[in-house]
């Protein structure tokens, strides 16, 4: 079991001018869940003759040219993703659903958005058009695994907590740091949805915001 994962003062910061609230609290992430990302980063690549290796949750290691298929260095896959972030983010698509499910849930939930965004840029640009697709919930910018800052969210409130979020290593971050909380592993394509292997304390594996809703308002059923 991983160490409970400290939360960084700029996102602590972030967290403290959140108005009190005193309702369960759901905390979302973005990429890949309300947002395109696959898809969006595959035409990047494409673009420049890279591929995907395989279909697999990772990032270092996992980019590679077309022809040759040598993964690129950790290096330049950091350079790619913030050239992708820069290029790309003012207009991801929204993954279907995520808008309706999102407002149905806002009803008896508080949501907070919490993205991990390279160098922490685009913050207001990712408000823009979350806000403009109907998404309208506070925008946190994290850094790093995100068990920290959903701890700190939670800090004080009643619950129950519902996280949401693709990547396992935020899960795991999560689990380590917020045991009590409900964790729904959303990954919109399904090609790599089907490569995640299920870990013991992910209690959802999706790719459809109907489920995703269903699933959570049965929690303050039970």
């Amino acid at each position: 079991m991983p160490e409970p994962t400290p939360v960084l003062p700029e996102v602590l910061d972030q967290i403290r001018a959140l108005p009190l609230a005193h309702r369960p609290l759901i905390v979302c992430d973005v990429d890949e869940v309300i947002l395109q990302f696959i898809t969006h980063l595959e035409a990047y690549l494409d673009a420049r003759d890279l591929v995907f290796l395989k279909h697999e949750y990772r990032l270092t290691g996992n980019i590679g040219g077309k022809a040759d298929r040598t993964a690129l260095p950790a290096d330049d896959v950091r350079r790619h993703l913030l050239a992708f972030f820069d290029e790309t983010s003012h207009r991801q698509d929204m993954v279907p659903g995520a808008d309706a499910a999102l407002r149905e849930l806002a009803r008896d939930w508080e949501i907070v958005l919490l993205t991990n965004l390279p160098g922490g840029h685009n913050k207001p640009q990712r408000e823009k058009l979350l806000s403009g697709m109907g998404i309208p919930y506070p925008v946190l910018a994290n850094s790093g695994p995100k068990g920290g800052a959903v701890a700190a969210l939670a800090a004080g409130r009643p619950g129950p907590f519902v996280f949401i979020d693709d990547s396992p290593t935020n899960h795991s971050s999560v689990s380590a740091s917020l045991p009590s909380a409900t964790q729904i592993q959303f990954v919109a394509d399904a090609r790599f949805r089907g490569s995640l292997l299920r870990e013991s304390h992910i209690d959802l594996v999706t790719g459809d915001w109907q489920e995703t809703a269903a699933f959570i308002g049965g929690i303050l059923k039970r």
